[in-house]
C-alpha cells in the first residue's frame, strides 16, 4: 500500500476522532407543568452562560459542548429516571437542573449512585444541601436560606409582627423555617404560620386565621408570603383588606409575569434574588444587552440563575482540565466565578452558591405593567450568615 493512502486512512481518523470529542451536559428541568416559565428561562440562560464563558464558540479546549434536554414534567419520579438515563445511556459528563424542589431531592441519589456532578439550578429546598446532600451536589441557586435571611433583614424590626403563608411542600416549608431562625437570631418572632396546598385557589379560610391571629397585635403588621408558580395569593387576599386590620402584605422578589400582582403594593418591601436593573456588573451588562437584542425583553429571575450555572460548569471544566468527577469536585470545592449577580463562590463544606441578595422596595410606574423592585441595597455574602445544614 503506498504512503498516500495510509495518511489519508488517519487524516480521516484523526477527523473522526475530533468529530466524535464532546462534552455532554444534561439538563433536567420541567419544560411542561405550571413552573415551565421558570424552566424557559433557566433553560436560555444556561445556553447564554454557556456562550459568554466560552467566548461564543461552545468549546473547551477544542471539545464542542453539548446539551442533551430532558423534561421532568414536575414529576419526582421522573426527574429521577431521567437522570438515570442521562448519567447511564446518554453518558453526559454532568448535569444542570431541576426546577422543583420534589424533584429535585429525588435526582439526589442518582448523582451520588453514578457518582457525576449534579449543579442544581434553580430548586431552592435548603435540605438539597443540607440533610439530603451528598458530595457530588454543588447548587448555584439561591437556597431557602438566602431567601429567609435576606427577607429578614428586608422585614424585620422592634414591634414588627409578622404572619406568614406558604406552600405546603419542601420548598414553602424549607422557607419558612430559615425565615423563622432568621428571624429569631435577630430577636423577632412569628406571630402565626399557615400553610395551604399548591394547587389551592381559595384562600379565605386561611386569611381568616391570620386575620385572627394578628388583629389584636399592637406595632407594624406583616403578611409574608412565600409562593411558586400559578396561583399566588397576595391579590385574593388584599381583596380581603387586610390593612383593616394593620396587616401589609409583602413578600421576595419572582419573575416579571408574577411581578404584575406586586402593582397593587406601591412601597411594599422584601428582597428578591435578581432583577435585571438591580447588579451592576460586566456580566450582567452583557446578558441585559444580548437578551434585549435576541427577545426585545429584559432577562428575568431564572435566566440569570441559568447563565449562573452554565458558566460554572464551563469555568470548573476549564479548571478541572477534564469532566473527571474528582477533578471537578476539587476544582468545584471554594470556586469563585462572575454571574450577572456579581462573583459567587460555592462553599467547600455544602457546595452552596454564596451570593449577593438585593433589598427591594416595590414603585409603581404607569408605563410599566408590573410592580418595579426598586433597589434599597445590596446584601452581600458577609451580610447573609446561611447556616450549614449538612453535617
Amino acid at each position: 500500500m503506498s504512503k498516500a493512502p495510509i495518511l489519508g486512512l488517519m487524516t480521516a481518523l484523526l477527523m473522526s476522532t475530533s468529530a466524535l470529542a464532546e462534552i455532554k451536559i444534561a439538563h433536567i428541568y420541567g419544560k411542561t407543568g405550571p413552573f415551565e416559565a421558570y424552566a424557559k428561562q433557566s433553560h436560555v440562560g444556561l445556553e447564554m452562560g454557556i456562550e459568554y464563558a466560552t467566548g461564543g464558540t461552545w468549546e473547551i479546549n477544542g471539545e464542542k459542548i453539548v446539551i442533551v434536554e430532558k423534561d421532568t414534567q414536575l414529576k419526582p419520579d421522573i426527574g429521577k429516571a431521567l437522570l438515570e438515563e442521562a448519567y447511564g445511556d446518554d453518558e453526559v459528563d454532568l448535569a444542570i437542573g431541576p426546577v422543583s424542589s420534589g424533584v429535585a431531592l429525588a435526582m439526589l441519589p442518582v448523582a451520588e449512585e453514578y457518582e457525576k456532578i449534579l449543579i442544581v439550578e434553580p430548586a431552592v429546598a435548603d435540605s438539597i444541601t443540607g440533610s439530603d446532600w451528598n458530595r457530588y451536589i454543588f447548587r448555584t441557586g439561591r437556597n431557602s436560606s438566602q431567601d429567609a435571611i435576606a427577607n429578614a433583614i428586608a422585614l424585620g424590626g422592634d414591634n414588627v409582627h409578622i404572619a406568614t403563608l406558604a406552600q405546603d411542600y419542601a420548598f414553602g416549608r424549607d422557607g419558612i423555617t430559615a425565615f423563622r431562625e432568621a428571624l429569631d437570631s435577630k430577636g423577632f418572632s412569628i406571630a402565626h404560620e399557615e400553610y395551604a396546598p399548591t394547587d389551592t385557589t381559595d384562600f379565605t379560610a386561611s386569611a381568616e386565621r391570620i386575620f385572627n391571629a394578628m388583629k389584636d397585635l399592637e406595632g407594624d403588621k406583616k403578611l409574608f408570603i412565600i409562593w411558586a408558580g400559578g396561583g399566588n395569593p397576595m391579590s385574593k387576599i388584599n381583596a380581603m383588606d387586610p390593612s383593616r386590620f394593620g396587616i401589609e402584605i409583602a413578600t421576595g422578589g419572582n419573575i416579571l409575569a408574577a411581578l404584575k400582582a406586586y402593582k397593587e403594593f406601591p412601597g411594599m418591601e422584601g428582597a428578591t434574588y435578581y432583577y435585571y436593573e438591580l447588579p451592576d456588573n460586566p456580566v450582567n451588562d452583557w446578558l441585559v444587552k444580548e437578551h434585549f437584542a435576541r427577545y426585545d425583553s429584559p432577562p428575568d429571575f431564572f435566566t440569570a440563575g441559568g447563565m449562573a450555572a452554565g458558566i460554572a460548569a464551563v469555568e470548573a471544566i476549564k479548571k478541572a482540565g477534564s469532566t473527571d468527577t474528582e477533578a471537578l469536585i476539587a476544582a468545584m470545592e471554594g470556586m469563585s466565578w462572575e454571574t450577572p449577580k456579581g462573583t459567587m463562590t460555592f462553599r467547600p463544606e455544602d457546595h452552596q452558591a454564596l451570593q449577593s441578595m438585593y433589598h427591594f422596595k416595590t414603585v409603581v410606574k404607569d408605563d410599566v405593567d408590573y410592580g418595579i423592585p426598586s433597589l434599597v441595597r445590596e446584601l452581600t455574602i458577609e451580610e447573609l450568615p446561611i447556616p450549614i445544614r449538612n453535617q
